[in-house]
């Protein structure tokens, strides 16, 4: 049984919120004894207290952490993500998650440790396909997932929202309602799906027809149109112009100095030899599909900016023609940035890569088929499609009604990765049927954008003083 938060906000996971899925012999817990349990849970964590923000007079100092999350990345790839990060204050909340863990740690929490996203900014959500190729969109980035406090995901998503409608010109007013809708949406949600069955909550999917009929603002349906054409055409085959040349009778990748580079013999040989590896971890009719492609190439390739500087690469494979071909992605994947907030979290996964794999199809309804990981010189990676119809609805392009609707999307997503894991019941039990919960959030999201705000001026002042390397030309 999941127990309270303790008062300095680390929370012991017990057995997955009380929920033991390892045997079919077990006596199961009620849902209304377990709906009881959350609403119970009001007495020591009220929820008007998860609407206060204060830091710490002992708070780590939010630059360290960003040096101290370098560690381990290539050094010159470092300046870029700096530069990436001092772009804006949205563009150092993508960057620092570890600065929101050890935040949200210390501030009261339920107790209740479904699966979380543990990076579940309103930029991580978007569309891909899925295994019988039709558009879905979900979350979509899972390098810190892990057993956690909902409200650490919620917490993120709620003060994304409002620094990015900041960054929009949205009024205060404006990214209030944003972020109440986004809350109302997940506490609707999970208590809609807290009674279904366990395995009707697991069939739950959002497509673009679907999409439409959830968000009403014409401007987004516009916008959603667009995206969703954008994600079509990003497939494997449409990005060999993109990003592949014929040299000598066979295909390279092209390199773009600093952001695609090839790797040394030596390492190419070791990521080469790591996804024949790779191919053991799909289930058997997928490592037969992949096993009839040949490997071309390899070249390291920068994305995102949480994730500069660590390793990633794309792999091109063709197979028994020129223009069947698929882009692999290999991903380092290192210790979750929740773990170490979470009580016995050490056993769980000796690899990082196979962690961020299961945890993706535990909080996705549908994933990509060729998921899985390796090892290469010690380090662990995650492998999936590079282009799989990928997109998301660009932020800066939509209004204050238009992000007020997405974000009731984000929010009602975020509740279906909750409940497909654990502890669905708990969490509607706790979150009630008015709306307190929201208020709260809301509260708390003003609070925090102001402290992520004076966070990025932190960052921008220690590049000003030399502290940290800087490249803003990429």
């Amino acid at each position: 049984m999941a127990q309270q938060g303790t008062p300095n906000g680390h929370v012991v996971h017990a057995e997955v919120s009380g929920d033991d899925y390892g045997s079919l012999r077990r006596t199961p817990t009620p849902r209304t004894e377990r709906y009881a349990l959350g609403k119970g849970m009001r007495k020591g964590v009220p929820r008007s207290s998860l609407a206060d923000w204060e830091p710490t007079a002992d708070r780590a100092d939010p630059v360290d952490l960003v040096i101290q999350s370098h560690e381990g990345r290539q050094e010159r790839l470092i300046p870029l993500r700096v530069g990436r990060m001092i772009a804006s204050p949205y563009g150092f909340l993508r960057g620092t998650a570890i600065v929101m863990a050890n935040d949200f740690a210390a501030l009261p929490a339920t107790g209740i440790t479904p699966v979380i996203c543990g990076d579940a900014h309103v930029g991580n959500f978007g569309f891909y396909a899925s295994p019988e190729r039709d558009l879905v969109i979900d979350l979509n980035d899972f390098d810190e997932a892990h057993p956690g406090a909902w409200e650490w995901d919620l917490r993120r998503l709620a003060a994304s929202i409002w620094v990015a409608g900041r960054q929009n010109a949205f009024t205060e007013e404006q990214c209030r309602t944003a972020v109440e809708s986004c809350v109302r949406a997940y506490r609707e949600h999970v208590r809609e799906l807290a009674g279904q069955s366990l395995l009707d909550r697991s069939f739950q999917r959002l497509d673009v027809d679907r999409l439409h009929a959830v968000t009403t603002d014409l401007s987004l349906h516009k916008g959603i149109d667009k995206a969703a054409e954008r994600a079509k055409r990003r497939t494997s085959d449409r990005a060999v112009p993109r990003f592949a040349t014929e040299e000598g009778g066979r295909r390279r990748i092209v390199e773009e100095p600093p952001l695609i580079m090839h790797p040394s013999e030596d390492e190419s040989a070791l990521l080469a030899e790591a996804l024949d590896g790779y191919l053991e971890t799909l289930a058997p009719h997928w490592r037969r599909v992949l096993g009839g492609y040949t490997l071309l190439d390899i070249a390291n390739k920068v994305v995102g900016v949480g994730s500069v500087g660590l390793r990633a690469f794309v792999a091109l494979c063709e197979g028994s023609s020129p223009d069947d071909v698929v882009f692999l992605q290999l991903k380092q994947a290192r210790r979750s940035v929740i773990a170490p907030f979470v009580h016995g979290d050490s056993a769980w996964h000796a690899h990082q890569g196979q962690r961020v794999v299961e945890y993706q199809q535990a909080l996705q309804t549908v994933s990509d088929p060729l998921l899985g990981w390796a090892t290469v010189a010690g380090r662990q990676y995650y492998v999936r499609q590079f282009r799989n119809m990928k997109g998301t609805i660009p932020l800066d392009a939509i209004g204050a009604a238009a992000m007020a609707d997405y974000v009731t999307v984000c929010g009602r997503l975020l509740a279906k990765g909750h409940a497909r894991t654990s502890g669905a019941s708990m969490i509607a039990g706790y979150a009630g049927k008015g709306d307190k919960l929201e208020l709260a959030f809301a509260d708390f999201a003003r609070a925090y954008a102001d402290q992520t705000e004076a966070d990025h001026e932190s960052l921008v002042a220690a590049v000003r003083r030399g502290r940290l390397p800087v490249d803003r030309d990429v």
